[in-house]
């Protein structure tokens, strides 16, 4: 007997498989959602908005779509500037997520205001030469508590690494 060959599966597609049960168990939505929603909200809000979950109503009796399935609500998590604007378009945005889905699974959208931008990762500060290692040791030569002195190198090797800032004029 010969042995199939596996072939190997993408690592998106293997964390999807993962990921989509607990997000559709806690939150409703799915990782595809996730991934294209700055193509569903626009460029405009893209970077400012993103989805956070779908309450699904408890009741299954018959609904507007006549299936007994009835429509959703999702929170979409967005800057407080934007949130204004994105109320304004609120039946824009739902039926461009029903076309998503492609069947009316959303019928509301309750917009929650908080920080949504990641904050840009600070690069590693640069390691002190030597005369600056000098400096630093002859401030902290007279603190005796170990702890002490090692908060206080870690603060000032991240003052003297910092970079001098030009004067506003």
């Amino acid at each position: 007997m010969a042995k199939s060959k596996r072939q190997a599966a993408p690592l998106a597609e293997i964390a999807n498989r993962l990921i989509d049960p607990l997000l559709a168990k806690r939150a409703g939505i799915n990782t595809m959602l996730l991934g294209s929603w700055g193509q569903i909200a626009g460029e405009r809000y893209a970077e400012t908005s993103r989805p956070e979950k779908i309450r699904w109503p408890r009741d299954g009796g018959e609904s507007e779509t006549g299936s007994g399935f009835s429509p959703g609500q999702l929170t979409v998590a967005c800057e407080s500037a934007v949130a204004v604007f994105m109320m304004h378009e609120e039946r824009e945005l739902i039926s461009r997520i029903n076309a998503f889905f492609g069947y009316p699974a959303i019928n509301k959208i309750r917009f929650n205001q908080k920080a949504v931008r990641l904050e840009p990762v600070r690069p590693a500060s640069r390691p002190l030469d030597r005369l600056e290692q000098k400096r630093l040791g002859a401030m902290l030569a007279e603190v005796e508590d170990d702890t002490l002195r090692k908060a206080l190198e870690r603060l000032g090797t991240g003052v003297m690494t910092r970079k001098k800032q030009k004067p506003e004029l």
